[in-house]
């Protein structure tokens, strides 16, 4: 349930701070903003599906993988220093711990979507 609230709070984070998140994004990248408020209609999706028992184990799975997917932006705004969402300034060495949590966050999500939910 923490983790469901955690990522329903990105949700609205992303929809807060929508600049700060499309900055993470490289220039090349086209529809930042609109990728942005999508991904977060996306978490808060799949922070409602975690809480759910049925879909609970597929949509921690799906979690996972989404924080795979998004981990090159925070990788890219580490070495280019771009500034945390909602910071006008985040000290380098911040950014690239930050990276270390990602991994954590994954397997957080899947070790707490596997308890119930996993039998029909």
């Amino acid at each position: 349930m923490i983790f469901a609230l955690f990522f329903a709070a990105a949700c609205v984070f992303h929809f807060l701070e929508a600049d700060g998140f499309a900055q993470m994004l490289p220039d090349f990248v086209p529809l930042r903003l609109p990728m942005i408020y999508a991904t977060g209609v996306l978490e808060l999706v799949l922070g409602v599906l975690l809480l759910i028992p049925r879909t609970m184990r597929l949509t921690g799975t799906l979690i996972a993988i989404y924080l795979v997917l998004v981990f090159p932006a925070n990788i890219y705004a580490a070495i280019k220093e771009i500034p945390a969402p909602g910071f006008n300034n985040t000290p380098p060495s911040a950014l690239w711990i930050r990276l270390i949590f990602q991994p954590l966050l994954i397997w957080w999500v899947l070790w707490c979507s596997r308890g119930r939910g996993t039998e029909q």
